[in-house]
């Protein structure tokens, strides 16, 4: 798809964006009386609306452009943005591939858009061939996937042949030895991936997602965000991250180790019967009663997520630390003796 541009709502191409007084002046020297903030307090300025600093270490290290890169306020913000910038309401149409993350739906709901759901196959794969006939504004894929934590394949040959926006979410894509495609945002004009720093950054308290994609996107998802949708607590949070790489890495590798641990130590017991593959930080658990085991669990203070309503019999359990992953495995053999 070459015309990103033919996609676009009429009228958020023709907006004129708010401008904010850090728009109209960009730098952080002077006196300052043009944004009615207080003058007194160490909090007391508005944030970087765009984020500069944080976009310069991203676009150094992922090796894409700054204009290639948008912040959001979460993940969150930019799936709703995505809709709002390219889906006409009670007209437009995307695409999910359950079971998926839940807010692509919700965001399509609230924003008033026939939502198309093309269940993923017995193997938690992509039915392409269904895909690919429909019409439809942007399709969302999760890989790895939540809930099921695989990741998912043919996402090349879609990408080229989907005829709208392909939103590929990669929040678990640290935990995979599958490779990004933020590489591929010049190679295919239609993709935006999604990274966050809630899951391997361990920062899901700070609110930070990231999207890549050509400058034509990002700069019309600029029109449309908030003025100042970051917090400079949360973008300098954001950057004191990306400082500590060798911890970062070894934290990732202790997580994928404790993966493996626990997947093992599940399988030894007898209600077990199905764990799914993961490469992601979590296992999703296919086991006898799940929602009484669940709540039995509840019953010990230790909080699981019960996905059988979306995948029957199945217990979604995220990797905690080797402490709470063995006082995990005790609270199960509890359960049945």
């Amino acid at each position: 798809m070459d015309n990103i541009t033919n996609l676009i709502r009429k009228n958020i191409l023709s907006l004129t964006p708010y401008s904010s007084a850090r728009d109209e002046y960009k730098s952080n020297q002077g006196i300052f009386l043009d944004a009615n903030e207080n003058p007194f307090g160490n909090l007391n300025r508005y944030p970087d609306p765009y984020q500069w600093r944080l976009k310069q270490i991203l676009s150094s290290q992922k090796k894409v452009g700054i204009e290639n890169i948008l912040i959001g306020n979460g993940s969150d913000e930019i799936i709703d943005l995505v809709q709002r910038v390219f889906c006409e309401p009670n007209e437009d149409k995307i695409i999910i591939c359950p079971p998926t993350y839940g807010m692509y739906e919700v965001y399509g709901n609230i924003n008033n858009l026939e939502i198309i759901s093309i269940p993923l196959t017995e193997d938690f794969q992509l039915n392409s061939e269904a895909i690919l006939a429909q019409n439809a504004k942007v399709l969302y894929l999760c890989s790895p996937n939540n809930p099921t934590g695989n990741s998912l394949e043919n996402l090349e040959y879609i990408i080229e042949n989907f005829n709208g926006i392909v939103f590929l979410d990669e929040a678990y894509i640290d935990f995979s030895e599958q490779p990004s495609l933020v590489s591929k945002i010049k190679q295919f004009p239609n993709l935006i991936v999604s990274q966050t720093f809630s899951k391997a950054r361990g920062l899901a308290a700070v609110r930070i997602g990231i999207a890549y994609a050509n400058e034509t996107i990002i700069s019309m998802i600029n029109k449309v965000k908030p003025p100042y949708n970051v917090s400079q607590l949360n973008q300098e949070a954001a950057v004191k991250s990306l400082a500590s790489d060798d911890d970062f890495k070894s934290k990732i590798q202790l997580i994928i180790s404790e993966r493996e641990i626990l997947k093992q130590s599940l399988l030894a017991l007898d209600f077990v019967t199905k764990i799914y593959p993961s490469d992601a930080n979590f296992l999703l658990v296919e086991m006898e009663n799940a929602t009484a085991i669940y709540n039995s669990l509840i019953e010990q203070q230790i909080i699981t997520r019960n996905r059988s309503s979306v995948v029957e019999n199945t217990i979604r359990i995220t990797i905690g630390t080797p402490r709470e992953n063995q006082q995990l495995i005790y609270a199960l053999q509890l359960v049945t003796s």
